[in-house]
């Protein structure tokens, strides 16, 4: 009994314990809306807030003000939070939207100019003869978004692998990842739309310097990318992708891609580690598969010493990687940290704000997440001072 009663921690230790593990967590082990704070690696404190619950697979976010945000719901709902109140009244229902599987309403993106123009895009699966993808273009008019054009549609969809990330890059144009809606050798046939990284004007034409004349193809070989967002600094784009699932191929090879105008990545010829001549391998895989999602990188405001981090929310992995770069070289991956895991469950998006806060939806209402009270919801994440 002597020796036992070394292991014995104190009742007010064990005490303390026990209410550090409340705060974080519920009775019944699900986060709660209490702010807490997460270390790195080096250190650097991350204060991780829910700002936002009671929404339904929430795919996109977008800032049309530091005050108000945008959010896509699969079922096909466009939400407005203002001053972190969710509104009761979806800006919209898209009625059209196949929500089946991994289909449903996904992309968001706000033109360039939407101060004043107030456009914005979306992405969706169809309903149709077979699953389509499309994407269009609607005016923001405070209460409601009202379509005013179809920028593109009949990019090839299926239950799975249906893409579909929207971003406008630095350059003003509008970027489109689609899946290989689970035909794989579509990736590599020029006359298909499917696992592709399309590049359009705001308007949806074709610009005269994509590196395919005449088509929005800008690059190829993708099975399904999820996450896209440009690097300070170099410019150059980042891509996240999901590797083979089994039945079509050796299960992981998650994929972040450098991806630029007319390179081939790769898929169905070549996945994981392999290489090439003439295709482009991953600048990092990840077996077993985390089925990598939204992403961006921080620039600084409520992340400043972040800035240059690429941050990814991930599904399967249920957590939040972050990537930092040697100082000299933006292609050189100098460290890859885990953060957030198993916490708050599945992830989907990872937007920047306004203010510099990385915001951050969890997604375990789309059929493979353990169900938490009041998910699914959106975290802000920001530097602990």
């Amino acid at each position: 009994m002597k020796k036992l009663r070394r292991f014995c921690l104190p009742a007010a230790v064990l005490l303390a314990c026990l209410w550090s593990l409340s705060s974080l967590f519920g009775g019944d082990g699900t986060p709660s809306d209490a702010p807490r704070v997460v270390r790195t690696k080096e250190g650097a404190r991350l204060r991780v807030e829910t700002i936002v619950t009671g929404l339904e697979v929430p795919w996109s976010v977008a800032f049309s003000s530091p005050r108000r945000m945008i959010v896509t719901e699969r079922p096909g709902r466009v939400r407005v939070v203002e001053d972190r109140v969710l509104r009761s009244a979806p800006l919209a229902t898209i009625a059209d939207v196949e929500s089946t599987g991994e289909t449903g309403l996904m992309g968001l993106a706000l033109a360039p100019d939407y101060p004043s123009s107030r456009l914005l895009y979306l992405s969706y699966a169809y309903r149709g003869a077979s699953p389509r993808v499309r994407v269009e273009q609607y005016r923001d008019e405070g209460t409601r978004i009202v379509r005013t054009r179809t920028i593109l549609e009949g990019i090839p969809a299926a239950q799975f692998h249906a893409g579909c990330r929207l971003r406008f890059g630095p350059d003003g144009k509008l970027y489109v990842t689609t899946g290989d809606a689970t035909e794989r050798d579509l990736a590599q046939k020029m006359d298909s739309l499917a696992g592709k990284t399309l590049r359009l004007n705001p308007d949806g034409s074709i610009p005269p310097d994509n590196p395919f004349r005449g088509s929005p193809i800008f690059s190829l070989g993708h099975r399904n990318s999820q996450g896209l967002d440009w690097q300070p600094g170099s410019g150059l784009q980042f891509q996240t992708e999901h590797g083979p699932s089994g039945f079509d191929g050796p299960g992981g090879g998650d994929e972040v891609n450098i991806v630029e105008a007319g390179k081939n990545y790769g898929w169905p010829i070549i996945h994981h580690r392999q290489t090439r001549p003439g295709l482009v391998s991953p600048l990092l895989e990840f077996t077993p598969a985390i089925a990598p999602s939204g992403a961006s990188f921080a620039r600084g405001g409520a992340l400043a010493s972040f800035a240059g981090d690429f941050f990814f929310a991930t599904l399967r992995g249920e957590r939040l990687v972050r990537v930092r770069f040697a100082p000299q070289d933006p292609r050189r991956v100098a460290s890859v940290e885990d953060l957030l895991s198993g916490d708050y469950g599945r992830l989907r998006e990872a937007m920047i704000g306004p203010d510099g806060a990385l915001y951050v939806s969890t997604s375990n209402r789309d059929g493979r997440g353990r169900v938490r009270e009041k998910d699914d919801r959106i975290l802000r994440i920001s530097q602990q001072e």
